[in-house]
């Protein structure tokens, strides 16, 4: 057992720290997606048809 240091609590993150790595987090989500689409063009079409229909059902 090291001590103390090992339980101390991480320093609590700044609003930049955490809208950096949130910012990185969508940019990687959104490389993923094209990455996944352009891989699988055919359920990417299905699955773009399906959120059209979705958002088309919700409208007003």
């Amino acid at each position: 057992m090291a001590g103390s240091a090992a339980a101390a609590p991480p320093p609590p993150e700044t609003d930049a720290e955490r809208r950096r790595r949130r910012a990185q987090f969508l940019r990687e989500l959104a490389e993923a997606r094209a990455l996944r689409a352009r891989v699988q063009p055919r359920r990417a079409k299905a699955a773009r048809l399906r959120r059209a229909m979705r958002m088309r059902t919700f409208r007003s």
